[in-house]
């Protein structure tokens, strides 16, 4: 894979492709039930701009920043923006499965409405019950 996303005589364009046909969906595994923390955010953002600069022949030490090398490469941000879609989605189908998720997930609301709103926060919830 290297090969390709390296080649120079392949256009910018079919490498992009190439990139997100095959090495997206492989880093994406399983990404419906990640918690994205800033942490996680940040290295998923670095792992994106690390693809990039290899595509394009930039080594890691040219002083060059990401918004140059996204416009060199005429692509913007997408890995977090599509694995939080993809959580949305999947979100989605769990609440309208009715089985065991949607009810430990309509549980967990239920208890959080009462503490908020009729307990005002006079005590603290437990969702172990």
């Amino acid at each position: 894979m290297k090969t390709i996303l390296t080649n120079k005589h392949i256009s910018i364009e079919t490498r992009k492709r190439a990139l997100q046909c095959y090495i997206v969906p492989v880093l994406m595994y399983g990404c419906e039930a990640w918690k994205i923390s800033k942490q996680i955010k940040n290295k998923l953002e670095a792992t994106e701009m690390w693809f990039l600069r290899r595509m394009l022949w930039i080594p890691w030490t040219a002083k060059k920043t990401n918004e140059g090398v996204l416009n060199e490469a005429n692509k913007r941000r997408s890995l977090v923006r599509t694995i939080r879609k993809h959580q949305a989605t999947f979100l989605g189908h769990v609440m309208r499965r009715g089985k065991l998720e949607h009810l430990l997930l309509k549980k967990r609301e239920e208890k959080l409405f009462e503490h908020l709103v009729i307990g005002q926060g006079s005590e603290l919830v437990s969702y172990a019950n």
